[in-house]
């Protein structure tokens, strides 16, 4: 089972203003295990461009339909305010064409909420488009080069079997 962390101090070396407690010591130092899991899937032969842009687009999806995945808002030190971000990581996949549309097919099998990018979307140039290209094919034709989806852990981890972790 795949582990996210938040990088840590390094030993010997301290920042000013850090706690010197342990992890053991702070129970906020310990990474959070959340029940729910967002997971991009990328098509594993899409441009290095090309990955950056379908999980922005993906990840863009989740957030203004199922509110409960966004946190509270930031402010820096001088009250600087900035837009909430997702609470919990988002965990990028990826594999063959064969494996996006398996991945897809379970996603609707288990109704969780879910964003799609097709092959078609690189040619688009606004909304309007991108949704009429997705319109105009159906389904099981839809030629995928990601996914993104939300639900329990348990529910996304089958929606992926067989995806391999993004690297």
């Amino acid at each position: 089972m795949q582990k996210t962390y938040k990088t840590g101090p390094r030993p010997g070396r301290q920042s000013q203003g850090m706690s010197t407690e342990t992890p053991a010591d702070n129970a906020a130092d310990r990474p959070a295990r959340f029940d729910t899991k967002i997971a991009v899937l990328l098509r594993d032969d899409l441009e290095t461009w090309q990955r950056l842009n379908v999980t922005a687009f993906l990840v863009s999806g989740l957030g203004t339909q199922v509110p409960e995945v966004v946190g509270e808002p930031y402010a820096d030190a001088d009250d600087t305010p900035y837009l909430p971000m997702f609470r919990q990581p988002v965990l990028v996949f990826e594999g063959g064409k064969e494996m996006l549309t398996k991945a897809h097919g379970r996603a609707l099998q288990r109704v969780l909420p879910r964003a799609v990018f097709t092959s078609d979307l690189f040619a688009t140039g606004n909304d309007t488009d991108n949704r009429a290209a997705v319109r105009a094919v159906a389904g099981a034709d839809l030629d995928l080069v990601g996914i993104a989806v939300y639900g329990p852990r348990n529910a996304v981890d089958k929606v992926l079997k067989g995806a391999r972790m993004h690297t």
